[in-house]
């Protein structure tokens, strides 16, 4: 079986896939050089060593659960959007304060359904109002990137970095929100703003992180990926307390930075019960081995405040590091794991991406789940669905319809 394993991962790596210049390490490989050998170990053990080593090396530290946080539901609309849905939204008093840092939840549950809903909880790039031009969202008051020619969103309704009432609606296109609740799921999503500058020139002055001095004077800082993915925890506290939502079928999602988020957030917290990775590349789902894509000094220099200042040294040794994003995505395990890449993104490496999710499988095999069902990275516009499941589409870095409607059928298939 361990045999049928690396050869399954040598011929992933080298079949058209680019070799990896070093051997990747092994998920089933206890630090102490013995191999896992049962799904208790794997629990009880090897999982916890690989925690520990990614919040040490890459991701940092993140506080507990604050002992003082509170929600305030403030919204609530049983006939939201023509009847179609419930909204509401919930301000999340991180410490408790109402003039400390806050996150606002939106929530659309479908109303045809006579049962709590399951759902998918993720972050959005610019602002819940940005989502859907439901006049009732509160536009949020955190820093708002703005400039002409974003390839995702009209931005030129931002005023001195904050959003307007022309904004609404503005990235619905990657939010189908109909189709979401059409399939019988609601959405629940937050603005990343609100929790963690993704300003570099800011660092970690705004959001959650200046209410943690402690925590960002050590190596083990937690970067701004942590933060995220501490906050997507924090909105979970609030799904478990509301009836309407099924707290144990909720997916995590997040595309690009954000789908780094989603997966570390799904790697750390057990109760999602999904993970889906939407072209998430270094630092999400793609291997560093490869050498291919965007890589480590890239991202510790252009984009110094996401990770923890000890996978600084990392830099210019990507195919040498003793772990890999394999082992992030095999933390998800036995739970259901969706990984997308698109055609041309590049700097995601879409190979690297697919090759990852492949050398997570024998994590899901030996806890006696099915993993990903294909040998090579598949056609264009083509799904493969096992406990992983992954496509590879036409078009760019970008969330479309194709990749919701894969979503749900995989939803589907595990939740249903």
């Amino acid at each position: 079986m361990i045999k049928s394993r690396l050869l399954s991962l040598f011929f992933v790596l080298s079949t058209g896939l680019g070799w990896a210049q070093t051997p990747l390490p092994d998920p089933l490989v206890l630090a102490n050089g013995q191999r896992v050998k049962n799904a208790k170990q794997w629990h009880t053990k090897r999982r916890k060593e690989l925690l520990k080593l990614f919040t040490a090396e890459m991701y940092g530290q993140a506080p507990p659960r604050p002992k003082d946080m509170r929600f305030e539901v403030f919204d609530v609309d049983k006939n939201a959007l023509n009847g179609k849905a419930t909204r509401k939204q919930i301000a999340v008093y991180f410490n408790g304060k109402a003039d400390g840092p806050r996150m606002d939840l939106l929530m659309y549950i479908p109303n045809h359904l006579k049962r709590p809903a399951p759902a998918i909880l993720g972050l959005n790039f610019w602002g819940n109002h940005a989502i859907h031009p439901d006049p009732v969202i509160r536009i949020t008051t955190s820093w708002m990137e703005s400039g002409k020619g974003n390839p995702y969103v009209k931005l030129s309704c931002v005023t001195d970095h904050r959003a307007t009432e022309a904004c609404r609606g503005v990235n619905a296109a990657q939010w189908p929100i109909d189709t979401i609740l059409a399939r019988g799921y609601a959405l629940i999503t937050a603005y990343r703003e609100d929790i963690a500058s993704d300003d570099a020139k800011t660092g970690f002055q705004k959001g959650i992180h200046p209410i943690y001095p402690d925590y960002q004077q050590r190596s083990d800082n937690f970067g701004t990926i942590a933060a995220w993915a501490w906050a997507l925890s924090r909105a979970m506290d609030y799904v478990v307390t509301d009836k309407a939502i099924d707290a144990k079928r909720v997916a995590v999602f997040g595309w690009s930075r954000l789908g780094k988020a989603a997966l570390w957030a799904g790697a750390n917290d057990e109760r999602f019960a999904m993970v889906i990775s939407n072209e998430s590349g270094a630092g999400g789902a793609k291997l560093f081995h490869r050498g291919v894509g965007e890589n480590i000094r890239r991202l510790c220099t252009v984009f110094p405040h996401w990770y923890a200042a000890n996978f600084k040294k990392y830099m210019d040794k990507d195919t040498l590091l003793p772990f890999d994003q394999h082992q992030v995505i095999s933390l998800v395990a036995p739970r259901p794991v969706y990984i997308a890449s698109a055609v041309d993104d590049k700097g995601a490496d879409p190979q690297g991406e697919f090759a990852a999710a492949k050398a997570a499988e024998s994590v899901y095999l030996f806890l006696g789940k099915t993993g990903l069902p294909a040998q090579t990275i598949p056609p264009l516009n083509q799904s493969v669905q096992g406990q992983i499941g992954y496509h590879i589409r036409t078009g760019g870095h970008d969330v479309t319809l194709y990749d919701w409607k894969q979503y749900l059928n995989f939803a589907d298939k595990h939740f249903n």
